[in-house]
This record gives structure tokens, sequence and C-alpha cells, in this order.
């Protein structure tokens, strides 16, 4: 746990520079405004989102994990199970928490205010899998202290399921389209990126759809699974009805204010 920093820093710089060397070279859809526009953006969010959780929740999630492993706080430090055990339920688990948040902050409209900083991007690319508002980053942070907490998850699981979380959401709103020999077994088990550009579609009962960042399985369970939009994915309007100007919505001032504006 000495190299955490190193392990997360290491993962998420690797695959965030391979999607957009892949979105380089076959980009599955052509962005509607200046890509160093939106980059600036949604990096910029990102370093805002960062310094704002240090400022707010000075302690690390691993810290707590650790803190709690060595006081037999949360389940799985008060009952004997093999840590191999004790990981793969720790994952299904926090899996399963951010199904649910990520569900909720679409369907409570003072958290829609927030989470639709992320949807207002008119392209979707690795990128925009880093656009949040900082506020709702301090909220998720919050809710996975409280998981982790009550639940016990050992430090370990912790990390794997932070690099794991980074990693698929660039993996998923990467702007690639994988050759229909890949991606269609693929979605059997994962949100792919055409299932993930669904979610981001301007029709409202395709952006309530597929929540999950990683496997399908609580789409499927709980109903909100799409298999297809109304569109092809070539054709898919991307974004927000009530926020039409997308040049308007790739500055960095844009998406600090969406949450407290109303529509355009």
């Amino acid at each position: 746990m000495t190299n955490e920093v190193w392990w997360r820093l290491g993962c998420f710089f690797s695959i965030l520079i391979i999607m957009m060397l892949l979105e380089w070279q076959k980009p599955a859809r052509q962005s509607p405004v200046p890509n160093s526009a939106r980059w600036f953006t949604n990096f910029g969010l990102i370093i805002v989102s960062s310094v704002f959780a240090r400022l707010t929740i000075p302690i690390g999630l691993t810290a707590v994990a650790l803190y709690n492993q060595q006081h037999g706080i949360g389940l799985f430090n008060l009952i004997t199970i093999p840590l191999t055990g004790t990981i793969v339920l720790s994952l299904l688990l926090l899996d399963f928490i951010i199904y649910w948040q990520h569900r909720l902050f679409h369907n409570i409209p003072i958290l829609w205010r927030l989470h639709r900083v992320h949807h207002a991007d008119a392209h979707v690319d690795a990128s925009t899998g880093l656009r949040f508002h900082p506020i709702e980053i301090v909220i998720s942070i919050l809710i996975k202290l409280i998981a982790i907490s009550l639940l016990g998850v050992p430090a370990i699981a912790v990390l794997i399921f932070e690099i794991t979380l980074n990693a698929l959401a660039l993996f998923n709103h990467a702007n690639i389209r994988l050759p229909s020999v890949i991606e269609k077994p693929l979605r059997l088990i994962l949100i792919t990126q055409i299932l993930h550009r669904i979610h981001h579609s301007q029709k409202v009962c395709e952006t309530n759809s597929n929540y999950g960042f990683s496997v399908i399985w609580w789409d499927k369970i709980f109903g909100s699974y799409k298999n297809e939009a109304s569109k092809p994915d070539k054709r898919l309007d991307i974004g927000l009805i009530e926020y039409p100007n997308a040049k308007q919505n790739a500055s960095l001032w844009s998406g600090l204010t969406i949450p407290f504006r109303e529509k355009e």
C-alpha cells in the first residue's frame, strides 16, 4: 500500500494514453466542437475536483480502510472470511453501490443538477470520463467512505476497485468502435463504448439506461439495460437538449456553473 499513489497514477495515465491514441488513430465519431476546448474543460474539471476533494476530505479511501482493519470496524472485520473471498465480495458490493449511486444521480433532481455537467458534453471520448462537477466528486467519495466503513472493505480491495473504476470509465467513454467480432461477445459481460454512448443520448429514455460502469449485470437485473438506441451509433445525438450550445458547454466556466443555471 506504500506504492498506492504510483499504482493509481501509473494505471490511470497508461489507460488514458492508450485510449487517446486509439481515438486519434480511428475515432468512432467526430466532435461537433474542437477537442482542444473540450479537453481543456474536462481535464480542468478533474484538476479542480481533485483539489476541492483534497481540501474537503483530506483523508484517502485506503487510509480509512486500513484504520477500519486496525480497529475492527465494518462487517468484514467482524466475521471470518478468507481474504480472497472478502476481496471478491467487496468488489461486487462496491460495484453494486456505484450502480445505484449513478442511478440516483439521474433520478433525484438536486443530484441530477450536478450530474448533468457530465452529460452536457456534446461529444463522448476518454476525457468525458473525467468530466464531473467537484461537488459530485465529493459526494461520491463520501458515499464510498461510508460503504467502505460499513462493510469493512480491506485496503487492497479499495485499491483494486479504484484502479478498475478509473480504467473502465476511460475505456467505455473512449471515442472508439470495437470490431463487431469483439464488441458483441464483450457486451455480454461489460458496458462497451456503444452501450455507454446510448447512456449519453439526448433521449431521456436512453439516458436513463446502462448505468453500470463495468459489468452489465446490474442493469439487466434492475431493468435499466438497453441493447440498442433509436438511432445507429454513428448518428446518435449526444448531450442534453436543454443545453444545446455545444461550444458554450465546452468551457470550464460552464462546466462549473451548470448546476446553478437553469436551462439555456
